[in-house]
């Protein structure tokens, strides 16, 4: 069903985001999405009030290590993690990624096997892939590409008993489809293997659960959640105290996380983590939402996954009705299972033509291959600038879809059948 109105409280929502005030309608939030203003605050507050380096036993120390434990306790909120020491903060997702990597190869063997999905990111990619230096034979999980889905008999098949780890998206960052990360880690578990997830496509949309999951290694970027520039990688307390250290040789086995934070997590925008938590439990309370912060953040989610349904099939919906649009992936959002990231092409457009004509409607998109290169050219899409890409979240509404539409026609002098 296609709504007529937006499905969550935009005033409520956008009340909270500074950079909304501008005219531009952001749909390039796969990117980067915008800051929320308690981040923002956060960010300020550590820089006034508690600027020092942490493990001094004077006050300002001490409530420098607070900020940071609080950053911690935030995104054990957020993910429903175990204990705060199972939260790792890191520049980007890429750098985490490469982190993990370097500190889990002590765990194979020359003849042991990695497989990941063609169709991740290549922060999911590349630091794996690089491991075939030490032997470690590297195979890869097709998409089907009729259905663009990844498919478990074909994971399946590349299993066998040297498989030590596998590593794949929770959402693409092109197709936009919810995978089933549950089944895909009670799969690989049975299977005697550890799973590592790309989490960046799909934290900003719904609920984390990596206790429910029984997921190994997630790892999402926070600014692309409603923070600043620092990302998170949740691990399972066990399995971080086997992982080698990454900082100085002092920071012993047991020394989780901070030995795989070398040179220590920016604190400051740590503790900005306690800002975008803050802001989800109040919004799932405006929404009414009661109880924990946890059970009013799952609350939140709720009402973002109502309202991005509602962006998603507008837009889908009008996609599907042109003649010159190829949506790259699933063009409907069969129970809510498509988060409002659509990539597509335009017969007869260059990509990254259209993406600046569209810069002059005031509306941000944007065209390539989002790092996602591997499954573009698996695809065949990496002509004419690869593709373009629509990315939404709950603070965007209809009248903004309306308007990207509108200027679609006018830029292409094609419209969608009535």
């Amino acid at each position: 069903m296609t709504e007529t109105k937006d499905q969550i409280d935009q005033t409520f929502v956008q009340s909270h985001f500074p950079g909304l005030k501008s005219d531009w309608a952001f749909f390039d939030n796969a990117g980067g999405s915008q800051t929320v203003l308690g981040a923002i605050e956060k960010v300020t507050e550590f820089l006034t009030h508690r600027d020092v380096q942490i493990g001094g036993s004077y006050d300002v120390s001490l409530a420098a290590a607070a900020a940071l434990m609080d950053g911690r306790r935030a995104m054990q909120t957020m993910t429903n993690a175990a204990r705060p020491e199972e939260i790792v903060f890191g520049h980007s997702t890429t750098a985490l990624m490469q982190i993990l990597a370097n500190a889990m190869r002590s765990q194979f063997v020359p003849g042991d096997e990695i497989i990941i999905s063609i169709a991740d990111h290549e922060s999911n990619i590349g630091p794996w892939d690089r491991l075939r230096e030490f032997g470690i034979v590297v195979k890869f999980w097709p998409v089907d590409k009729e259905t663009y889905a990844l498919q478990l008999d074909d994971l399946d098949a590349l299993m066998t008993e040297r498989t030590k780890l596998v590593c794949v998206h929770h959402v693409s960052n092109i197709l936009g489809q919810v995978n089933p990360i549950a089944d895909y880690v009670k799969f690989v578990h049975d299977r005697g293997a550890k799973i590592c997830v790309d989490a960046v496509a799909y934290a900003p949309h719904r609920a984390i659960d990596v206790q429910a999951w029984d997921v190994d290694y997630y790892v999402f970027s926070l600014y692309k959640c409603y923070g600043p520039h620092v990302a998170v990688m949740y691990g399972k307390y066990d399995l971080l105290t086997e992982l080698d250290g990454q900082y100085h040789y002092f920071y012993g086995k047991d020394k989780v996380p901070g030995k795989l934070e070398p040179g220590n997590p920016n604190y400051e925008l740590a503790f900005s983590a306690v800002g975008i938590v803050e802001y989800l439990a109040a919004l799932g309370e405006h929404e009414g939402g009661t109880g924990s912060q946890r059970n009013k953040l799952e609350a939140a989610f709720v009402a973002i996954a109502k309202q991005e349904d509602a962006l998603t099939n507008r837009l889908l919906a009008n996609l599907r009705g042109r003649n010159d649009v190829r949506v790259i992936g699933a063009t409907c959002n069969i129970g809510s299972n498509r988060v409002p990231t659509i990539a597509f092409k335009i017969d007869g457009h260059h990509s990254g033509e259209f993406t600046k004509a569209m810069d002059e409607y005031g509306i941000a998109i944007r065209f390539g291959d989002f790092h996602t290169r591997r499954l573009i050219e698996e695809l065949d899409e990496d002509e004419d600038g690869g593709v373009i890409r629509v990315s939404m979240v709950h603070y965007n509404t209809l009248e903004q879809v309306d308007r990207f539409c509108a200027a679609m026609t006018a830029i292409t002098g094609n419209c969608a059948a009535a």
